[in-house]
């Protein structure tokens, strides 16, 4: 008979507090509550801990033996400004607010490891425990790094991890290469000049100029980039006008978007193309074109020592037949790149199963599967003792 991962009631435990989490959900920098649970219970675990790194960041430091290698294990804590629509009983309590993203998850399994390693862990070397805020867009790993993290702890390699509905329970998937893109916003501002909307000639219409633009930036992708070079752009926010006013032809028309790429050329080809194309639909028209463009979180892009070290990890604890070695990047971001493109990162992928019916992230019906708690804590053991053996 195989041995579980993890006893009936550690698991109650550790689901009792996952669900606990999931019932009070905090938004990027606001994780007060949850930093705080975080940060009593790796003391109570006798080990050394760091707060306030990046706002409301904790970190754990473990240290065992001898050895000088250390590495980092990250989890991201925040929740997502929307509505939870679950109907479970430990659904959020705060209304507009609701970990749709499996965070709570995330922060339980790093806890529960770093309880177990401190407890009985085998390695010689050092641990930190990366307790993030702010994934979700608002830049939680770059306001830790800010704050002088890689000065105070400074690491060989990094880890992280994050939940994948509909990937088989509990299956790891390390893949070297890129895993996530860059995900950065921009944004255009036509300005031209207003009229009476019976009167076009008697002005210069920024909305004309707009919807030829939107038309327009998309097929930087399809004309632009390398179709070998997977490419994102999308327009998700437009100003103009007023409705009470349709006789009035607006002087200004904003338009915002978010571009992705898994390659720094192709990021860098997205910023001149977007830019371009607004700037020479402008001057065809005869009005101006405001151009942004902002970097937010550099794509995950996993080296293959730290990967081949997760995949000896999962083949030792988990079985040969939990670890997928191939499986598609997403064209999401996160911000555990701020962590990953400066020392050695891998970032895997952990099974959840199937999800519930429109349970996929980011949705109001999302809710993390308790049942892979094992399996996330066994893999992030796992890591500590193969790194750091």
């Amino acid at each position: 008979m195989t041995k579980p991962l993890m006893d009936a009631d550690t698991l109650a435990e550790l689901s009792a507090l996952r669900r606990d989490l999931h019932a009070h959900p905090e938004l990027g920098f606001e994780e007060t509550r949850t930093a705080g649970i975080v940060a009593a219970r790796l003391r109570a675990a006798g080990i050394e801990v760091t707060t306030g790194l990046g706002g409301t960041g904790v970190v754990g430091t473990l240290r065992r033996g001898s050895g000088n290698r250390a590495i980092l294990l990250r989890a991201d804590m925040d929740a997502l400004a929307m509505p939870e629509e679950t109907g479970l009983p430990y659904a959020s309590t705060r209304p507009g607010k609701m970990h749709a993203c499996g965070h709570d998850g995330h922060t339980t399994m790093l806890l529960g490891a770093a309880e177990a390693l401190a407890a009985s862990g085998a390695f010689s070397g050092t641990v930190h425990f990366v307790f993030q805020p702010a994934e979700e867009g608002r830049g939680g790993g770059a306001a830790m790094v800010a704050d002088g993290f890689f000065d105070q702890f400074p690491v060989d390699a990094a880890y992280g991890l994050h939940n994948m509905p509909g990937l088989d329970l509990g299956v790891i998937a390390a893949v070297t290469g890129p895993q996530l893109a860059s995900s950065d916003s921009w944004t255009v501002t036509f300005r031209g000049i207003g009229s009476h909307g019976a009167k076009p000639h008697q002005g210069r219409d920024a909305v004309t100029v707009a919807g030829q633009f939107l038309g327009q930036v998309h097929s930087i992708v399809a004309r632009e980039v390398d179709p070998l070079e997977p490419a994102v752009i999308s327009a998700c926010a437009l100003e103009a006008g007023d409705f009470n006013a349709l006789n009035v032809i607006p002087e200004v028309v904003r338009i915002g978007g978010t571009a992705r790429a898994y390659s720094t050329t192709v990021r860098d080809q997205l910023e001149e193309a977007i830019g371009r194309h607004a700037k020479g639909l402008a001057a065809s028209y005869g009005i101006e074109a405001d151009y942004t463009f902002t970097r937010r979180i550099p794509p995950v892009v996993n080296a293959e020592p730290p990967t081949e070290a997760a995949r000896r990890a999962v083949r030792a604890t988990l079985g040969a037949d939990l670890l997928r070695e191939s499986f598609p990047p997403s064209t999401a971001g996160d911000d555990f790149a701020e962590f990953g493109t400066r020392v050695p990162g891998c970032y895997v992928w952990l099974g959840m199963g199937e999800t519930r019916v429109n349970g996929q992230h980011h949705n109001r019906n999302y809710d993390f599967n308790d049942a892979c708690i094992p399996h996330g804590v066994a893999f992030w053991r796992a890591i500590v003792e193969e790194e750091l053996a």
